[in-house]
């Protein structure tokens, strides 16, 4: 049988710590976690609240995480962040970048000092989470440009969407392509085509800022989200990148060419009957084909 001292030993030897945690976040007891190459001192923090370590608006998550799972009596597993800036200035050990961890926490079936308790596992998963984010971001993006792809385009607009009809945020879509993009790959190769289209990306990317996400949607064709903008500023866009595109054709193109290329442009704004955002997006890319039909190389708004 394990005595009390063996059991404190074993306790203390685990790679991760672990907390006893009052309702009212108080420290009671802290195991394990000593390697300082991933997590930062805990010793001193029995009889400490939550709030006297870290900031007041994450100190408020632990104690929200905390009265969840004594609600719920079962096993609760929370991913969140913690940095330096987030900790006690008087921290001198530990990591200096953010690490994230995996939180598991359990009610425990006693109380401490006339308080409920649970007790809270926190594993270090920094190296799994930017594996995790980094797969997100190839399964997002687009290889030929880095912008995002269709796939990150619905779950942002679903989003946009739900925030219109919630709160009446609005959402302003812009749709562009290439006018005669064959043009240039019959004259000078696909080669070229690529490059164009590499192009116009990042001077999509820099017009836009963070303002909004812009995607390409296939071939020649990139639909932009104006978050947070009316049907006016996404003309002003609009506007701005069709003149950031047509200098840069003259630039780089032979007259007679760039004369003969351009890019024509679709836009719509959220609206109230609308019942989804693939009702805006079919409205802007009906506005774009109606700029193709009445000449390219012009705005049309839907």
């Amino acid at each position: 049988m394990v005595s009390i001292e063996q059991m404190a030993k074993v306790l203390e030897a685990l790679p991760d710590p672990v907390f006893v945690l009052s309702r009212s976040g108080r420290y009671v007891a802290v195991f394990g976690g000593h390697d300082t190459r991933y997590y930062h001192s805990a010793e001193g923090l029995v009889g400490l609240r939550i709030s006297d370590i870290v900031s007041a608006d994450k100190a408020d998550w632990f104690l929200e995480q905390i009265a969840v799972a004594l609600e719920a009596e079962t096993l609760l597993i929370r991913e969140y962040e913690l940095s330096i800036r987030e900790v006690g200035s008087d921290v001198e050990e530990g990591p200096v970048e953010p690490i994230w961890f995996e939180g598991r926490i359990q009610k425990l079936d006693f109380q401490i000092a006339g308080e409920d308790v649970v007790l809270w596992m926190a594993s270090n998963i920094t190296e799994r989470h930017k594996l995790e984010a980094k797969l997100r971001k190839l399964s997002d993006t687009d290889k030929l440009t880095g912008l995002f792809n269709r796939r990150r385009l619905e779950r942002e607009l679903k989003a946009d969407y739900r925030a219109f009809i919630g709160q009446g945020v609005p959402t302003s879509i812009v749709i562009f392509d290439l006018d005669n993009l064959k043009t240039i790959n019959d004259t000078l190769g696909h080669y070229v085509g690529d490059e164009v289209i590499v192009a116009i990306a990042n001077i999509c990317r820099n017009e836009l800022a963070d303002h909004g996400i812009a995607c390409r949607y296939g071939g020649d064709e990139f639909v932009v989200a104006l978050f947070n903008a009316e049907v006016t500023q996404a003309k002003q866009f609009a506007d701005r990148l069709h003149e950031k595109v047509m200098h840069h054709f003259q630039q780089f193109f032979t007259k007679n060419l760039a004369a003969s290329i351009g890019i024509s442009v679709g836009i719509s704004g959220m609206l109230p009957d609308d019942t989804s955002y693939k009702a805006v997006l079919k409205r802007a890319d009906d506005a774009l084909y109606q700029a193709k039909r009445s000449g390219k190389n012009k705005t049309i708004v839907g």
